[in-house]
């Protein structure tokens, strides 16, 4: 009897998850253009990502909104190929503990955030000081297994963002390499965010997917937007 032929299973490609945490405040309303180049941003870098889904890795885009009404899953965690953006409303305070909260929640559900998937990318950003309780929750979210891991990164929006202020975000982030990028005006958003999207698509193209980015973000004459 002849023997039967081998199977040969391509493997699945692992999740490399990117979850932004977006403040979307009343003061991301003044000026307007500082809420409407946010969702452009996340618009494109969505459609690069979309792109760049190759290889051994697949990326996976969530966006966590927080405002007036508290923290939201505004962009459930998913493939960047099957996303579908819909524009962010900028109202009320910046309860970012919530934001932390409900982020920790995510990475630690493994049938959004497998075991096997690759470690995560979080960019927080913000333009102002948190109106809730968030040193606890940040403290939680760091002492997770898959929050430690993180490659954490922050940007601060705007002219007014105050030195307290910025001293939160230096606390969220992975480490001083990257820091906390100041984005004072509107061009140079739309530069951090063509930045976090070619050092994601870098770690989704290598072997060597979970190193850390070796690019400099203050370099933005390679990241035109």
């Amino acid at each position: 009897m002849m023997g039967t032929a081998p199977r040969f299973v391509a493997a699945k490609a692992r999740p490399l998850p990117v979850l932004v945490l977006a403040d979307v405040s009343g003061s991301m309303a003044e000026p307007r253009e500082k809420i409407d180049v946010l969702n452009e941003c996340i618009r494109r870098m969505l459609a690069d990502f979309a792109s760049a889904d190759i290889g051994r890795g697949l990326i996976h885009v969530g966006v966590i909104a927080f405002n007036q009404e508290g923290a939201t899953l505004h962009q459930n965690l998913a493939p960047a190929a099957g996303a579908s953006w819909t524009d962010m409303e900028a109202r009320g305070g910046t309860p970012l503990g919530a934001a932390l909260t409900l982020a920790g929640e995510l990475l630690h559900d493994e049938s959004i955030v497998p075991a096997r998937a690759f470690s995560p990318t979080l960019v927080l950003v913000s333009d102002g000081m948190p109106t809730d309780e968030w040193e606890e929750a940040l403290d939680q979210l760091l002492s997770s297994p898959k929050g430690s891991r993180a490659n954490r990164l922050a940007v601060a929006i705007g002219p007014d963002m105050t030195e307290q202020a910025k001293a939160v975000l230096r606390r969220f982030v992975t480490d001083d390499a990257t820091g906390v990028f100041e984005a004072q005006d509107i061009g140079r958003i739309q530069q951090y965010f063509r930045w976090v999207t070619v050092t994601v698509t870098q770690r989704v193209q290598s072997t060597r997917h979970d190193r850390s980015t070796v690019l400099d973000p203050e370099d933005l004459s390679d990241f035109g937007a």
